[in-house]
């Protein structure tokens, strides 16, 4: 079992973040496009080639999120029509999260079987993930769910604060 941690910086504009081993080594590098549309975060590798792309669909009635591993869209994050609170849904083919996404504490599976485990650090500066790598092979594809859903997050609390 490996273990990463995701930590993003508070009060980043560029939403630059990185993704570090335990012994605190950088092992991918999350970047965000500033001020550009689509809105895209791409995920790179330690000789910072993309391995990774999500992308928010621009025109449509409700928010879609786009994730691509490798060159291969593997999941979309869609919001879902609900009048009292915010419900999505992730369709991806062979790959399910159980448990509490939206507070980052969850199971990824594929085909039934654990391959990977979220949960939320406590008591650090901005927001903090450990994610458990249980099958290597879906790292990659493990580390873009976190980070696409961490987006949608921010996304819709933006959208939630300029409503207000």
């Amino acid at each position: 079992m490996k273990s990463l941690y995701i930590k993003q910086k508070v009060f980043s504009l560029s939403a630059k973040f990185t993704v570090k081993d335990q012994q605190e080594q950088d092992v991918y590098y999350v970047e965000g496009s500033f001020m550009q549309i689509p809105k895209t975060f791409s995920i790179m590798n330690t000789t910072k080639e993309e391995v990774a792309l999500i992308t928010k669909k621009t025109f449509s009635f409700l928010p879609k999120f786009f994730v691509e591993v490798n060159g291969q869209e593997v999941l979309t994050i869609k919001k879902e029509l609900s009048f009292f609170k915010a419900r999505y849904s992730i369709d991806a083919t062979g790959i399910e999260v159980n448990g509490n996404w939206w507070d980052m504490n969850f199971e990824i599976l594929q085909h039934g079987k654990v391959v990977g485990q979220v949960s939320k650090e406590w008591f650090t500066w901005g927001d903090s993930y450990k994610v458990q790598i249980l099958n290597e092979e879906m790292e990659t594809i493990i580390i873009a769910l976190v980070v696409a859903i961490d987006c949608v997050k921010a996304d819709n609390a933006t959208a939630s604060s300029a409503a207000t």
